[in-house]
């Protein structure tokens, strides 16, 4: 089951937001599975110490984004495939890079500066 207690809740961003990006996290990191059950909205509500309709949310946008499945009677569980793994990495692949991007150019570096400075990394990693 996935550890909600590594969860850190921030004010930069609504709490169903990030319970959702946490979930999707575990299951690029590999700690989440397909078939993998989620508490129950009103146990997870407990364990964070937040309302149980901020969980509803959560949910709710996972559900939507198609990586957790609700079936009646028998709760929620983590769902993927092969579509829904290249989505959810090309996601934080490009939110990961559209950070450092901003961050390069709030430092005037050029195009060139910041390719060269990734090669010099990559190698050195």
């Amino acid at each position: 089951m996935i550890d909600f207690t590594r969860l850190n809740l921030n004010n930069k961003e609504p709490v169903y937001v990030q319970i959702a990006s946490f979930v999707k996290k575990q299951i690029l990191a590999g700690s989440a599975k397909s078939g993998e059950e989620l508490p129950s909205r009103r146990e997870l509500a407990a364990l964070l110490g937040i309302n149980p309709n901020t969980v509803q949310k959560a949910y709710r946008l996972m559900e939507e984004e198609g990586y957790v499945r609700t079936l009646s009677n028998s709760g929620s569980i983590i769902y993927t495939d092969e579509k829904i793994l290249s989505a959810v990495g090309n996601e934080f692949t490009k939110e990961l890079v559209a950070h450092f991007v901003k961050a390069a150019k709030d430092i005037n570096m050029t195009f060139k500066q910041t390719i060269d400075l990734i090669s010099e990394v990559w190698d050195e990693i």
